[in-house]
């Protein structure tokens, strides 16, 4: 239907005859003479139809709108100069030449829009209802090829290193991973379900037990999770696996991906190797387990100078076996009041009761702006001062309480100011980071239990190992203490302050992995029931294995310089889990649930009747 696309001719083809096919741009008339940008995926193309050359197709094309999808057939001519001016369009790839129309076919009308494509839209449900139309948008398919663009460096990369692209199941067991299964009724078992996978996690390790030894896989995954900001229920990943592995094995792989991919996609050269450090020095410098190293404001421990302060908020933490932190926001003091407040907001939404600040607005303690610095003594003012470098014009916001939360609190804080202050406006930088040694387990004080940090088949550090074994038959006054300080195999790939990608060593043998259930609270019935497959794998030669899993779809937006992964999935789901466009989910009719043996609890909303 074509012999080029709309990107493609250029000033070596005047003379020639050509036929395009797209939608109209836009179209201008000018003295009875139309000018129509016609488009496809590929760029723009400049059509003119004067009567001369076609009167009926001239008349027909005044009477073109925007979308209309049309044929136009022309030869190709060098862009005249009019009055002595040159009708050359720099900003177009073809804007040295325009298609002179003899012929006009048009192919489909389109009705009025109901948003114009070449604005943004702020109604992002009126954008996913017509997300057909919203896909056209230039930057939509700019997100959508790199994307593609992505998963084939990975497969590339991944299959020149060996690896095997093996599809695993998307009707599975329900197992406890951690979010909510998607459950599939099954119409051959009547009363039994299948299981869409939160991740592919037990079946790439069947792989490893099978001698597959290297394997990846675009994997769809499914979560039924309330949906957090920026959250999809189902999701891609790159899931990797390996046998034979340590941890620094799987970094230089995933160093190597990206760096495939980076340059790929936007020809941009990234280290070799990236930084790494360990969960707890993450915490304490960034407050964040993912940090964004791009600016500084670093967290710095002040529970030694502040344990004898009068203000009782810094003083009872300490004494209570908490700390204090503080960060500098450099130049941050002339904050305005609403700024303060945002701030304190963040705080208390991080689970702090409030916020407490210096606005140091000048070198005496005396003009610093704050509710507390007059109940602290000059000596530890001045410890503030040194340890902090406090000059004019900062703004020190402080944490107090337990360790963790304190880290938490500060790091949200950290980032706000972040934001407030527009500290990373313009900023290109790629700042790639490995975060290592995460918590094994995570004590719940409200359900009384552990959880896995990661998941249940993280594998402890060598020397932590004889600990968790131990603690799953130590008797413990403190149950918080019974697995606490054990340390995993696991590590993060973080860029920017995003993670990308998480993974670990595994668990290979089937004592190790049954005790690591029992931490778990998961009883031998259960283990059983739910896990016997995996224990059973591990009973006949399992081979050490680890590996990672990158999101595809964050990976994806931070290529494409977006701020939400929604606007690198074609047809994403809202923010409360449906598909605006489809109208999905809906209700099936009752003969689909009698085929399945289910009946829906769900009682219909009464019909307000009016008067």
């Amino acid at each position: 239907m074509r012999t080029h696309t709309c990107n493609e001719l250029h000033h070596s083809h005047i003379g020639e005859t050509a036929t395009l096919i797209g939608w109209v741009n836009s179209n201008r008339d000018h003295g009875g003479v139309a000018f129509i940008d016609l488009r496809d995926r590929e760029g723009l193309t400049q059509c003119v139809f004067r009567p001369e050359e076609n009167s009926e197709a001239a008349e027909l094309a005044k009477a073109l709108r925007s979308e209309d999808m049309i044929q136009v057939t022309g030869v190709v001519e060098e862009r005249p100069e009019i009055d002595g001016k040159s009708t050359i369009n720099p900003d177009m790839a073809t804007g040295t030449i325009e298609i002179s129309a003899s012929e006009l076919k048009i192919i489909n009308k389109s009705e009025v829009l109901p948003f114009q494509l070449d604005k943004e839209l702020s109604n992002e449900d009126l954008r996913m209802k017509y997300r057909f139309l919203d896909l056209r948008r230039e930057r939509m398919t700019r997100n959508l090829r790199l994307r593609h663009r992505i998963t084939q460096s990975t497969r590339n990369f991944l299959d020149s290193d060996g690896f095997c692209e093996v599809e695993t199941p998307i009707l599975s067991k329900s197992t406890p991973e951690g979010a909510r299964d998607f459950l599939v009724p099954s119409r051959m078992q009547p009363g039994s379900f299948y299981a869409l996978p939160q991740a592919p996690q037990q079946y790439k390790q069947l792989l490893m037990c099978g001698g597959i030894e290297k394997y990846f896989q675009i994997a769809r995954c499914f979560r039924d999770e309330d949906l957090r900001a920026d959250r999809q229920p189902e999701f891609t990943q790159i899931d990797v696996e390996a046998s034979f592995v340590t941890p620094d094995d799987m970094h230089a792989l995933i160093e190597g991906l990206l760096g495939k991919v980076f340059k790929d996609t936007l020809n941009v050269d990234i280290p070799t190797k990236f930084d790494r450090i360990t969960h707890e020095e993450a915490m304490n410098t960034y407050g964040s387990d993912k940090p964004d190293r791009r600016f500084g404001y670093h967290l710095t421990e002040l529970s030694d100078e502040l344990k004898d302060c009068e203000f009782r908020v810094f003083s009872g933490a300490i004494a209570n076996g908490g700390v204090v932190k503080a960060i500098n926001a450099k130049g941050f003091a002339g904050a305005s009041q609403g700024q303060i407040e945002k701030l304190t907001q963040t705080a208390i939404e991080a689970g702090s009761k409030g916020l407490a600040y210096i606005q140091a607005r000048d070198e005496d303690r005396s003009t610093w702006r704050s509710p507390f610095v007059k109940r602290m003594t000059d000596e530890e003012v001045e410890a503030l001062r040194e340890k902090l470098n406090i000059e004019p014009g900062d703004l020190i916001l402080f944490g107090a309480g337990e360790w963790e939360s304190v880290c938490e609190v500060l790091g949200r804080i950290r980032l706000c100011c972040a934001d407030l202050q527009n500290i990373l406006e313009d900023n290109t930088e790629l700042n790639f980071l490995w975060v290592t040694e995460f918590p094994l387990l995570g004590y719940d004080e409200e359900e009384g239990k552990w959880n896995a940090v990661h998941h249940p088949f993280t594998r402890p550090i060598a020397e932590d190992e004889a600990k968790l074994i131990a603690g799953t038959t130590a008797e413990l006054e403190d149950e918080s203490q019974r697995y606490a300080g054990l340390r995993a195999q696991a590590y993060d790939v973080v860029l920017n302050g995003y993670e990308l990608g998480g993974g670990s060593i595994r668990i290979h043998e089937a004592d190790l992995q049954s005790a690591m259930f029992s931490a778990l609270g998961v009883t031998e019935e259960e283990k059983e029931s739910m896990f016997g497959h995996i224990l059973d794998a591990f009973k006949f030669g399992a081979p050490p294995h680890g590996g990672i899993a990158l999101g595809l779809d964050r990976l994806a937006m931070l290529v494409c310089g977006e701020s939400s992964i929604r606007e690198v999935i074609a047809f994403p789901k809202n923010n409360k889990g449906m598909d605006i466009m489809s109208s999905s989910p809906s209700p099936v009719d009752d003969l689909q649930l009698r085929d399945l043996r289910i009946k829906s609890t769900v009682k219909d909303k009464p019909v307000q009747v009016e008067s």
